[in-house]
């Protein structure tokens, strides 16, 4: 483990994945659009550079957790979008039960040290 702090706003993978396919079980995204929700949704605290959004992204793909094909975007360019799977479903449920464990539990820490 590194002693190196985090930026403010620097998302940890796992995190960086579960807010990538929470943002994306809304219905198909491109990658900034995406990008672009977490950023927005977390009033800007929350920022998604593209050297870890497109990893990222590539990387659930081979998982299997997302699914992607090209299409146009809203401003008429080619865009790859990407769907979550069911596998994605699975553990985007599991993850997200494991993070509201976690944080609960860091929670109670920081409020009685």
């Amino acid at each position: 483990m590194s002693d190196k702090p985090q930026p403010p706003g620097e998302l940890l993978r796992d995190t960086l994945d579960m807010l990538i396919l929470k943002t994306v079980s809304r219905g198909a995204m491109h990658g900034y659009a995406i990008a672009e929700h977490i950023e927005e949704t977390s009033e800007d605290v929350l920022r998604v550079g593209e050297g870890a959004l497109y990893p990222a992204l590539h990387r659930l793909e081979l998982r299997g957790l997302l699914s992607a094909e090209w299409g146009t975007s809203e401003n008429k360019r080619r865009a790859k979008y990407y769907r979550l799977t069911a596998a994605g479903r699975k553990w985007l449920g599991e993850e997200s039960a494991h993070w509201t464990k976690m944080t609960s539990a860091i929670g109670r820490v920081m409020e009685t040290a």
